[in-house]
């Protein structure tokens, strides 16, 4: 299993307790939703390694886990490692929402300009993500906010949007 088939699901924060329990912090809008998972992926030196656990308790989006055949100190020696679950088992979604990896490569079409280019990524700033649409060698970075998402179209890979007035002149000119 590789990073390009999983997605990324949290990380391992710190101990919980003297038995070996961990904290695991869900980078998930339902953290309640992973509260029958009994294995994960784990980053460890650049490969994914699967590691079984059982979920004691779940509070926000903090899971306290007891790993399987692991002693305390091995299951501690994971702080800090990331999370990784199989893209297959993200829940799906529809209408206007949309996983980032899932939107990369989907055509743009502003209501005001047209087709403006290709999503080559989502960039994640703590403020708001942007979507970094390439046009030709241009690059234009839109919020991805819900205001100016119009419609998500999966089978013809496109989103149409409502970009702030005067922001894609400020990339393209008028």
């Amino acid at each position: 299993m590789t990073k390009e088939e999983c997605y990324r699901l949290g990380n391992i924060t710190k101990p919980f307790g003297f038995k070996g329990q961990m904290v695991f912090y869900l980078d998930v809008d339902c953290p309640e939703d992973y509260a029958d998972l009994d294995s994960a992926f784990v980053e460890v030196k650049g490969n994914l390694v699967p590691y079984f656990f059982k979920v004691d308790n779940i509070n926000g989006n903090k899971a306290v886990v007891t790993f399987e055949e692991l002693t305390p100190q091995e299951a501690q020696s994971l702080a800090g490692h990331d999370l990784y679950l199989p893209l297959d088992l993200l829940p799906k979604l529809e209408g206007n929402q949309f996983y980032f990896h899932e939107v990369t490569g989907f055509r743009v079409i502003d209501v005001e300009k047209g087709d403006i280019g290709t999503i080559q990524s989502i960039i994640e700033y703590p403020a708001q993500p942007l979507f970094q649409i390439m046009k030709g060698d241009t690059e234009i970075l839109v919020p991805v906010i819900d205001p100016v998402i119009k419609k998500v179209d999966r089978e013809a890979q496109t989103i149409t949007i409502e970009a702030p007035k005067g922001l894609i002149d400020l990339y393209l000119g008028s």
